[in-house]
């Protein structure tokens, strides 16, 4: 037996010493990342709870709240915190792992920070693949937290089941700037901070703003203080809710669609090392010649 076949084994059995040397090779394709995915049985897996909304609106508080509940309910659960990568340094703090440390002993609870590499949409290239690996290991509840970068933030509809809005009492603008992709996208809508001024309004406006848009499906509007645990309880039972109900036809194909996308993107881009890019183009511009269509057309 491989070992490759052992760490699948060992893997479905919920061994997390295992799953997270899974993650390793499946995030950095390293020999048996290819056997692994393909052995991968997700018929009866959790849904993936996608958390997003803008910096500022508590999604790192609002998780440590909801994996607080999900442990006091015995349900094992894990948390994809996926955190941005800078384009200069190519660094990543990964601090949603740092504000969830109280879980750090729990044995139900697994937490594995993601950093974007690049990826304009708030999830990392690998988040499609590493998310399938954990829901293979025998989770109850599996939560991914984008990190919060606005429009592009639609990219989270791709990858959830269940899509959870959050925002606060003074985002107005940020609705502005939202509604023509995530708000219209949303499972859920969260109000967080909501002992702010303000906020009975500011949820009536959301309810203004997706009424109509489906007469069939309802979209819960909750208030929140994360930091206090008031609403957690309503929440995660509007998760259950959803959970519990099956997505259309629809709703899997454009699931299934972004996720066939962005995986054959992938394979197709896996020859571009961003490094070795980088290299070519600094050493061209020395040059004084530089044009940049005419680079990418040249490109090898």
């Amino acid at each position: 037996m491989s070992d490759t076949t052992t760490l699948i084994s060992s893997l479905k059995q919920g061994d997390r010493k295992s799953l997270a040397r899974a993650i390793t090779l499946v995030e950095n394709d390293l020999d048996g990342a290819k056997e692994i995915l393909l052995s991968l049985n997700l018929e009866n897996a959790p849904p993936v709870i996608g958390i997003t909304g803008p910096p500022g609106a508590g999604k790192s508080t609002l998780i440590n709240a909801l994996v607080n509940k999900f442990a006091a309910q015995k349900l094992k659960t894990a948390v994809v915190a996926v955190d941005p990568t800078s384009p200069f340094t190519s660094g990543s703090l990964l601090g949603d792992r740092l504000r969830m440390m109280d879980h750090f002993n729990n044995p139900d609870v697994f937490i594995r920070s993601l950093a974007t590499r690049g990826s304009l949409g708030g999830l990392s290239a690998k988040a499609i693949e590493i998310t399938d690996v954990i829901r293979s290991a025998g989770f109850d509840r599996v939560i991914v937290e984008t990190v919060g970068v606005g429009q592009s933030e639609v990219e989270i509809a791709g990858l959830a089941d269940i899509t959870v809005l959050v925002l606060v009492p003074e985002g107005g603008d940020d609705i502005q700037a939202l509604k023509a992709g995530i708000m219209e996208i949303a499972d859920l809508y969260v109000i967080n901070k909501a002992d702010r001024p303000g906020a009975d309004l500011f949820a009536k406006n959301i309810q203004h703003l997706v009424h109509g848009q489906d007469e069939n499906v309802i979209r819960p509007i909750i208030k929140t203080v994360a930091s206090t645990g008031q609403g957690i309880d309503e929440l995660a039972a509007a998760i259950d809710a959803k959970s519990t109900q099956r997505n259309s036809v629809k709703r899997r194909s454009l699931l299934y669609t972004e996720k066939a996308w962005r995986l054959i993107s992938q394979q197709r881009m896996r020859d571009v090392s961003r490094s070795a890019l980088a290299a070519q183009i600094e050493s061209q511009l020395k040059a004084d010649n530089f044009q940049l269509y005419r680079f990418c057309q040249d490109y090898r």
